[in-house]
């Protein structure tokens, strides 16, 4: 059993693992359009988000609602592939948000989306490929200083 002074900080907890990853997600609007100019329409896109990300065992970690962009910092299990959670997250909220602005449809949406088809997806770590290069490597050294058998001679 982890107590909980053991277990890592910021880390995901399931029955059979652990999972300690974040992603940085951005995606804009279609033809950078500014739509989200005031704070009602920013706060109702932010609350979508969080309902998607709810319901789709989603923690977002950190938010931005910008005129014409999002920023989220999210973490997921890794059962789930990062183009379905963009697909979630993104393909839900612009249809409910432009269901319900039906005028922001007609005059900014010409295409029928809210959304551009590109995003960025990228990895956040808490360490370094550096860093987890040296704690492999510390590991082979450990095992032959401590005597421990060790197959493989690198």
């Amino acid at each position: 059993m982890i107590k909980k002074k053991d277990k890592i900080k910021d880390a995901g907890y399931e029955k059979h693992y652990v999972y300690n990853t974040h992603y940085h997600l951005i995606w804009c609007t279609k033809y950078r359009n500014h739509l989200f100019t005031n704070t009602n329409l920013a706060e109702e896109m932010r609350k979508l988000l969080l309902q998607i990300a709810e319901d789709n065992q989603i923690k977002i970690e950190k938010m931005e609602i910008m005129p014409e962009h999002v920023h989220l910092l999210v973490s997921f299990k890794p059962s789930k592939s990062g183009s379905s959670v963009i697909k979630a997250l993104k393909g839900r909220s612009g249809r409910l948000f432009l269901q319900a602005h039906p005028e922001i449809r007609q005059s900014k949406m010409w295409g029928g989306h809210l959304w551009s088809p590109s995003y960025y997806f990228g990895s956040v770590g808490n360490m370094s490929k550096e860093v987890v290069e040296k704690y492999i490597n510390d590991q082979v050294y450990n095992a032959i200083k401590d005597g421990k058998p060790y197959p493989s001679p690198h």
